[in-house]
C-alpha cells in the first residue's frame, strides 16, 4: 500500500484535532475565566531508505528519508490575562495578575480563575457548580458570622479579606480568601465547570492570601472574561479546514494511482 494514503490519513487526524482545538475555544469565547488553548503539530517517524556515508575517496552522502506524516504534540494553555467585567455584586471577584482561587469539590482540591462566586445559606463562598472557595489558612472559607444579624453589609479587599460591616460602621475582618500559583500552570489538568487540578508537572500549589508572592491582588465586583482571541480562532477554522482539504487531495490522488496500478495490464 502506497505510504503517502497513511500520512495523508494522518494529516487528516491532525487538523481534525486542530478543528476540535479551536472550536472549543469559540464555543467558550463567553465563559469566564477561561483559558484559551492552541494545538501543537509534530512530524512521525520517517522511513530511511539509505543512511548517511562518511567523506573519503568521495565525498559524504546525506541520508534519504521519507516522512510518514503528522501528529499532534500537545495542546499548549495561554494564561494570559483576559479583559475584566463589571457586575457589582460583592462576591464576584476579579484576579489581576497571577494565581488562582482554590475551591473545594467534594473533598477535592481544584483550581480556577472563573470567581462568579455566591455566599450560600451556610455562610460558604461557593461557585456554580457547588465548590466551596478556600480560606488562606486553610479549609472552606467560613463567613457564616454574615447570617447572624449583626452585621449589615459585607466587602472584599484587595489583599483578600473579607470584612463584616456592623449598624455603627465598624468592620470585623471574617477570613481571608486564599490563592494558589504554580511554577507550571501549563502543566494543569482541565477537569471541567472552568476547574484545573494540580498534576506533577504543575508543581504543588503555593497557597496564600492575594498580593503576596508572586500572587495577583483581588478586585469584588468585577469578573474575568475568556481570553479568547475571536479573529485568531477563526483564522485557525480557516487553517485547519484547508489542511483538512489538501490531506484530503493526498488520499484523493493516492487512490487514484492505487486504481492505475489495479488497471495495469
Amino acid at each position: 500500500m502506497l505510504r503517502s494514503l497513511f500520512t495523508g490519513i494522518s494529516g487528516l487526524r491532525a487538523h481534525q484535532q486542530m478543528l476540535d482545538v479551536a472550536s472549543n475555544n469559540i464555543a467558550n469565547v463567553n465563559t469566564t475565566g477561561y483559558k484559551s488553548s492552541s494545538a501543537m503539530f509534530e512530524s512521525t517517524l520517517s522511513q530511511t531508505i539509505a543512511g548517511a556515508g562518511a567523506p573519503g575517496a568521495q565525498g559524504g552522502t546525506n541520508p534519504t528519508q521519507v516522512g510518514l506524516g503528522v501528529q499532534l504534540a500537545g495542546t499548549e494553555t495561554n494564561f494570559t490575562q483576559g479583559s475584566n467585567q463589571y457586575t457589582g455584586r460583592t462576591s464576584d471577584l476579579l484576579i489581576n495578575g497571577d494565581g488562582f482561587f482554590q475551591v473545594q469539590n467534594k473533598g477535592q482540591l481544584n483550581y480556577t480563575r472563573a470567581g462568579s462566586f455566591q455566599l450560600d445559606a451556610a455562610g460558604h463562598l461557593t461557585a456554580p457548580d457547588g465548590s466551596t472557595v478556600q480560606s488562606a489558612a486553610g479549609g472552606d472559607l467560613d463567613l457564616s458570622a454574615l447570617n447572624s444579624g449583626t452585621y449589615v453589609s459585607w466587602n472584599i479587599s484587595s489583599t483578600g479579606v473579607v470584612n463584616a460591616v456592623d449598624g455603627a460602621g465598624a468592620t470585623t475582618p471574617l477570613g481571608t480568601i486564599a490563592i494558589a500559583t504554580f511554577a507550571n500552570p501549563a502543566g494543569l489538568t482541565q477537569v471541567g465547570d472552568t476547574q484545573y487540578q494540580a498534576s506533577v508537572n504543575s508543581g504543588a500549589a503555593q497557597v496564600g492570601p492575594p498580593s503576596s508572592g508572586s500572587r495577583g491582588s483581588l478586585t469584588s465586583g468585577y469578573l474575568e472574561m475568556s481570553n479568547v482571541d475571536l479573529a485568531g480562532e477563526l483564522t485557525n477554522l480557516i487553517i485547519s479546514e484547508r489542511g483538512f482539504q489538501a490531506n484530503s487531495r493526498v488520499i484523493t490522488t493516492s487512490d487514484e494511482v492505487l486504481q492505475t496500478l489495479v488497471n495495469l495490464k
